[in-house]
């Protein structure tokens, strides 16, 4: 009995410290961060493969129920697993440290790109790299509708959602958030009442080979005392981080005004934190949607060309809205030097867009085993999932008609608005790299990285030889 309450001693005192060295801790984030290319599931299996495979800091089994809790959530999962898992390892410093370490190569990355964009971008190796990018992206994000699809349709009624979220925002200019709104509604009542269809399916896969065990993992199968659920933490913790969240966010409103700039991004992007469930590429059909159409921030092909930043640095895909931020203060600087208000918005977006995912996982991590198994909940994420998939097919739709053809039109019929291509302004560059970019991807099997740079090269090739 003595050496019972001695070894739960033990196990409690160990509980209460990392179980990591937070040194060794920060390398690794910063590793993993600077090796986070190719979007949400290339970085997590870079993540997997460090953590799990190589340090063992993590079992699998643990490893894919963080990962399946942040797929519930909105927001990048793969910042928010980071996120999740320095806080498992190191408390809620080492989930700061984690998510923060994750968000910094990317943004620091796509700044100097900005500048380099804004300032030089009517340079011919410049026009010719963004040119090269573009073509490529369209590959990427129609690569992205058969990977999604795949995963996501498998079922008639899944195939019924995806084309109605694709009637809906392509024809009807349906808002993004309400499309979303609507397909989880209709998947959590579809599961309450025991509709097989709209049971989920598989995730992300995170590795092969053999499975560490959560038992023989540094954290073990066991919950540290400071991953229990704790109301009180739980509440002080997220209070600070949405004060972090929305007082700047309000501030900048009540003092500038609703017209701003500053007011519009924070408040937009805000939005967007909110509603961006299903992963970059569906949340860039909502921020062209809005950014593009409606707030005239850029234009599309401007659009395309943050994409292909973000496709070729670290850290998240969404990082393409800092880009989006950049220009609206560049071209919307008030009393501030263009550059300046340009710095200053692109803070102010990957603030607002980023900070929300450390209050999704403070808040709800300590509470996840009651989610586990929760067939409702379950079932909303699938039919969400589906309807992204109709929502990016209306981008890689849309970004084909910028990126093939130099004009368009649109017709109207009633509620129903139907943009549509002038076919002699086909580009014919831009169809023949596009071509070549997509055998790239699907024929030849090359990674994202790879075909987005021999893309530019033959932008710059082609700019070259046309100027």
């Amino acid at each position: 009995m003595t050496n019972l309450v001695k070894n739960v001693a033990a196990r409690s005192s160990a509980a209460e410290r990392d179980v990591v060295p937070l040194g060794e801790a920060v390398r690794v984030w910063i590793r993993v961060a600077a090796l986070s290319f190719g979007g949400p599931a290339g970085q997590i299996a870079v993540m997997h493969r460090i953590v799990v495979d190589e340090k063992k800091w993590v079992g699998e089994h643990r490893f894919l129920h963080a990962l399946n809790y942040c797929m519930l959530l909105p927001g990048p999962e793969a910042h928010q697993l980071a996120i999740y898992i320095g806080w498992l390892l190191n408390r809620t410093y080492g989930g700061m440290i984690a998510g923060t370490l994750f968000v910094l190569p990317g943004f620091l990355a796509i700044l100097a790109l900005s500048y380099v964009y804004v300032l030089f971008g009517n340079l011919t190796f410049i026009e010719g790299m963004f040119f090269g990018l573009k073509c490529a992206v369209l590959a990427v994000v129609i690569q992205a509708v058969f990977r999604i699809g795949s995963r996501a349709l498998k079922s008639n009624a899944m195939v019924a959602l995806a084309a109605a979220a694709f009637v809906a925002i392509f024809f009807l200019h349906v808002p993004f958030p309400l499309i979303i709104i609507a397909a989880g509604l209709i998947g959590y009542l579809a599961s309450r009442g025991g509709i097989a269809a709209f049971k989920a399916g598989g995730g992300h896969k995170s590795g092969s080979g053999t499975i560490l065990e959560d038992r023989d993992s540094a954290l073990g199968e066991e919950i540290p005392l400071h991953a229990r659920p704790n109301l009180a933490w739980s509440l002080k913790t997220s209070g600070a981080l949405a004060a972090a969240w929305l007082i700047p966010v309000a501030a900048i409103f009540i003092t500038l005004g609703p017209d701003n700039v500053f007011s519009k991004i924070g408040i937009f992007f805000s939005e967007m934190a909110i509603v961006t469930f299903g992963g970059a590429y569906a949340v860039l059909a909502y921020v062209a949607q809005e950014a593009v159409q409606q707030l005239g921030w850029l234009r599309p092909g401007e659009m395309l060309d943050g994409l292909g930043m973000a496709e070729t640095t670290p850290g998240p895909l969404i990082m393409v809205t800092q880009f989006v931020g950049f220009l609206a203060g560049d071209r919307n600087p008030g009393t501030l030097n263009p550059l300046a208000a340009a710095t200053l918005a692109a803070v102010l977006t990957t603030w607002v867009t980023f900070l929300p995912s450390f209050l999704w996982i403070f808040a709800g991590a300590p509470f996840i085993e009651k989610m586990r198994g929760n067939v409702a909940l379950t079932g909303a994420m699938s039919a969400i999932t589906a309807a992204v998939v109709g929502v990016i097919l209306n981008l890689a739709i849309w970004f084909g008609l910028h990126v093939l053809f130099r004009e368009t039109t649109s017709f109207t019929y009633g509620s129903w608005r139907i943009d549509t291509p002038v076919l002699a302004s086909l580009s014919s560059p831009s169809l023949i790299l596009t071509l070549l970019a997509a055998a790239a991807i699907f024929r030849l099997k090359m990674s994202v990285i790879t075909t987005l740079l021999t893309s530019a090269a033959l932008g710059v090739g082609w700019t070259v030889l046309a100027s």
